[in-house]
């Protein structure tokens, strides 16, 4: 296995512990009475939908979609990479600062969710950018048709 699609499907791991430790935390909170903040859904939400599922997904997919044809200059695979980096670090991000800043309003605060959230986007789209070279049938004719 590629170490790139490994590094993918261990970090897809990691944020599942991620969530699921915040989702416990969120149950303890509610059933104690422990007060939680508002913002901790949303990055127990991130946590496991971007980080562990989109994360397994697309590890999985890099390992099992047809490999690009030699001489196919279409196809290139530093974008998985770069994915990568904005993923899990827009992921990362947002989960670190939603689950810090609790009920914190700062506009600079909020600028940087945002601004992680963008980079968790980018890396999706940097993804399926660099994946749609690979998305053929089989008898597919080179130029990809």
């Amino acid at each position: 296995m590629n170490p790139l699609v490994r590094r993918y499907l261990k970090t897809a791991i990691a944020f599942l512990l991620v969530g699921l430790a915040l989702g416990f935390w969120m149950l303890l909170g509610r059933e104690f009475g422990i007060p939680t903040a508002w913002r901790l859904r949303s990055a127990h939400t991130h946590a496991l939908l971007v980080g562990f599922v989109l994360m397994m997904i697309a590890g999985v997919a890099l390992w099992m979609f047809p490999r690009a044809r030699s001489g196919d200059a279409r196809y290139k695979p530093v974008l998985a990479e770069i994915a990568w980096w904005g993923i899990a670090g827009g992921t990362a991000t947002r989960v670190v600062l939603e689950s810090w800043l609790g009920d914190t309003t700062g506009s600079a605060w909020r600028a940087a969710i945002v601004g992680a959230a963008a980079l968790q986007v980018l890396g999706l789209a940097v993804f399926f950018l660099g994946m749609w070279p690979r998305i053929r049938s089989s008898g597919a004719n080179p130029d990809g048709r």
